[in-house]
C-alpha cells in the first residue's frame, strides 16, 4: 500500500511542475503563425496577430474549463499609432484574469505575443519570433494552468501582450486599464527572452536567469527622490523589493536557476512591457534569459557569410524555460497569498540607540515581519515577527541600519517588504 501512496504522491507533485511538452508545443503553435507582426492581419484565421491573439484567447479558455470556469476571458483593445504605425493600429490584449477574494488586488504576468525581423515595418515576412517572445507567453500560458487549480486571496492577471516592438503600446493599454479600474497592483512579472541558454558567439549560460528592476522609481516626483536619497533606500524601492523577493523564491527551488538582480530597469539602452507599469508606480520586473543571443533576435531568417540568422525554436532550451517558468509560478502563488505590502513605514530614533518602527494595518495580514540590516549590506540580515503595528528595536540605531516591513498572512505568505524612512514632514 506504502509504495502506491508514494506513487501517487510523486504524480501529484509532477503534476505541479512546468510542463516541457506544454511550453514548447505552445512556442510552436505560436511560430506556426508565421508571423505575429502587429500590422499583420488581425482577420486572417491561419497567419497573423489576429490569429495568434485569438488562438491565446481559446486556450485561456480552455484552462478556464478546466478549472470550473476560474479564469474570466477579457480581450481589450485601442487604436495607437506613431513612427512605427503611421496610419495607427488597433493594439489589443488578451487577458485571463483569475478573481481572487480581493477583486482589487492583483499580481500580472505577462510576455509580449507579437514578433518582428529586421525591419521594425515588415508586416509580411515569416517572423518566428520563438523566444522573442513566444516563450514569455507559453510562461503564462503554463502559469495559469498550474495557478488556477488554487484559489488566492489576491487576483491574477494572465497576458499576452501585443505592440511590444512597435513601443509598448500593449502594455501601455493595461497600465493605463488597471489604473481606471483601481487595481492595487502588488507585482507585475515581464517575461521576455526567456528560453534560451546558448548566447552570442557559444556562450552557455544555463544556471542564471536576470531580473531587472529600478531603484529609483520613475513615478517619483522630485520630493519623493530627494527624501528616499536622504533615507538611504535607492536599493530598496519596490520593484528592487521585488527582485529581491523573486531572488529569496529561486532559491528554494530544487535543482532551479540562480537568479542575477540586475541593478537597472532593463538592458542598457533598452526597454521592455514592464516599463509602463513603472511609469505608474507599480512594482515591475522583467525576466531575461543569461546570455542573450542577438543572431535570434530581430532578424530576417537567412544564413549570410556562414553565420545562420532568425529566432528559431531550434535555438531555445525548453527545460531552461520550464525552470523561469517554476520562478513565476512560485513568485506569483507567494504574493497573490500574502496580504498587500504595508503602503508605508515610518522611522524614529535620531540621537538615540533605538530605532521606532511603525506603519499602517494591512487587511488581511496576521503579522508583520520587522527585517533589518547594516547600512553596507544588500540583503537583509535578522528579522522579528510581531502583531501590532509598531514596535522598537533596541540597541539598533537608525543611523547605521536600514529597516522595511512586510506584511504576513496566516499561512506564512509574505508581501514584499516596504522600505522604512522618516516620517514625511507637513
Amino acid at each position: 500500500m506504502l509504495p502506491l501512496l508514494l506513487a501517487a504522491a510523486a504524480a501529484s507533485a509532477s503534476s505541479q511542475q512546468p510542463s516541457v511538452t506544454r511550453l514548447k508545443a505552445d512556442v510552436a503553435t505560436l511560430v506556426g503563425f508565421g508571423t505575429r507582426h502587429t500590422l499583420s492581419s488581425a482577420t486572417d484565421p491561419k497567419r497573423g496577430i489576429g490569429a495568434a491573439r485569438s488562438w491565446a484567447a481559446q486556450r485561456f479558455e480552455v484552462l478556464s474549463r478546466a478549472c470550473g470556469g476560474c479564469i474570466k476571458v477579457e480581450r481589450i483593445s485601442r487604436r495607437f499609432d506613431g513612427p512605427r504605425a503611421p496610419n495607427g493600429v488597433v493594439v489589443e490584449d488578451v487577458l485571463g484574469i483569475q478573481p481572487g477574494r480581493d477583486p482589487n488586488r492583483v499580481v500580472i504576468v505577462g510576455g509580449h505575443i507579437d514578433s518582428r525581423v529586421t525591419d521594425v515595418m515588415d508586416a509580411t515576412h515569416d517572423a518566428p519570433g520563438a523566444n522573442d517572445d513566444a516563450s514569455g507567453v507559453a510562461l503564462v500560458l503554463e502559469a495559469a494552468r498550474l495557478l488556477s487549480q488554487r484559489k488566492f486571496d489576491a487576483t491574477i492577471v494572465y497576458v499576452a501582450f501585443s505592440a511590444e516592438e512597435q513601443g509598448l503600446w500593449g502594455s501601455e493599454l493595461l497600465a493605463d486599464t488597471a489604473q481606471q479600474r483601481g487595481w492595487q497592483v502588488s507585482a507585475m512579472l515581464n517575461n521576455d527572452i526567456v528560453g534560451n541558454t546558448i548566447g552570442q558567439g557559444g556562450v552557455v549560460d544555463a544556471g542564471r536567469v536576470r531580473v531587472f528592476s529600478e531603484g529609483i522609481r520613475a513615478s517619483e516626483d522630485l520630493a519623493q527622490a530627494m527624501r528616499r536619497r536622504g533615507d538611504g533606500g535607492e536599493d530598496d524601492g519596490p520593484s528592487r523589493a521585488l527582485a529581491k523577493a523573486i531572488d529569496g523564491i529561486a532559491g528554494t527551488i530544487p535543482g532551479g536557476l540562480d537568479v542575477v538582480i540586475e541593478r537597472r530597469p532593463d538592458r542598457f539602452g533598452r526597454g521592455g512591457d514592464h516599463e509602463p507599469f513603472l511609469k505608474r508606480g507599480y512594482p515591475a520586473v522583467r525576466f531575461s534569459v543569461g546570455a542573450e543571443n542577438w543572431d535570434a533576435q530581430h532578424q530576417d531568417l537567412r544564413t549570410d557569410k556562414g553565420v545562420v540568422y532568425g529566432d528559431t525554436i531550434d535555438r531555445m532550451d525548453f527545460a531552461y524555460l520550464a525552470k523561469v517558468t517554476a520562478i513565476n509560478v512560485a513568485t506569483l502563488a507567494r504574493l497573490a497569498a500574502a496580504p498587500a505590502a504595508p503602503a508605508s513605514v515610518t522611522l524614529s530614533g535620531d540621537l538615540s540607540r533605538d530605532t521606532q518602527v511603525s506603519w499602517p494595518a494591512v487587511p488581511g495580514a496576521a503579522r508583520y515581519r520587522v527585517r533589518w540590516r547594516p547600512n553596507d549590506s544588500a540583503t537583509w540580515r535578522v528579522s522579528r515577527d510581531v502583531t501590532g503595528t509598531q514596535t522598537v528595536l533596541k540597541q539598533v540605531p537608525v543611523d547605521d541600519t536600514f529597516i522595511g516591513v512586510a506584511a504576513v498572512a496566516a499561512d506564512g505568505a509574505e508581501s514584499l517588504v516596504t522600505f522604512g524612512g522618516r516620517a514625511v514632514r507637513r
